[in-house]
């Protein structure tokens, strides 16, 4: 009896971290990250055009004459969503796509230096042919690629670009991968392995 308790003990003691860092029930990954541009259409044709993304499902507008929008969407009442379609790109998360019209809507994108700043990033295999690709596409490009050299992120290449509307978005490879996966569990998820 006194062995069945330690083993159930020790079961317990082991379980509790993993149950205690469960998170949300269910939770597989990320699905997509949503993005407002001023142009639904050029931006789906940007990130199909140039990206090399996959157009997907257009859904129609949102438009309520109550509160719908404030209390789903943390938006002005009188917010309407105009179109909105998803994209697919690649090995990776799906991008939503929004055009939106607002009353007192804010057409300054955020800095990633400013609350809320933010930015996609897409995996290359070849930094250089990716880069020059982007420029021969007059795409704005941000310096030159960078690359850590030390801690864990030693061996990621990196280098920002902007979207014709001035979406900040990133292009990163690491084809030795990245310092930090010798000794850290557990391991990022990267488009390379996408079933690891």
């Amino acid at each position: 009896m006194r062995l069945k308790q330690t083993f159930a003990g020790a079961a317990l003691a082991l379980a509790l971290p993993f149950c205690a860092h469960a998170g949300m029930p269910g939770m597989k990954g990320a699905h997509h990250v949503g993005i407002t541009v001023p142009d639904m259409r050029d931006a789906v044709r940007f990130f199909v055009d140039v990206i090399g993304c996959e157009e997907s499902i257009e859904l129609g507008a949102f438009k309520f004459a109550d509160d719908w929008m404030t209390v789903h969407l943390n938006v002005d009442p009188r917010a309407e969503i105009r179109r909105f379609q998803m994209v697919r790109c690649g090995h990776g998360i799906n991008v939503e796509i929004f055009e939106y019209a607002a009353p007192g809507q804010s057409a300054t994108l955020p800095r990633n230096s400013d609350i809320g700043g933010h930015h996609l990033a897409f995996y290359v295999e070849d930094m250089d042919k990716a880069v020059a690709y982007l420029r021969a596409k007059g795409v704005r490009v941000l310096g030159s690629p960078s690359t850590f050299k030390d801690g864990p992120a030693a061996g990621l290449t990196w280098m920002y670009f902007l979207a014709p509307w001035g979406l900040q978005l990133e292009i990163v490879s690491l084809p030795g991968g990245m310092a930090y996966e010798k000794t850290m569990k557990p391991l990022l998820w990267d488009p390379r392995y996408p079933d690891r």
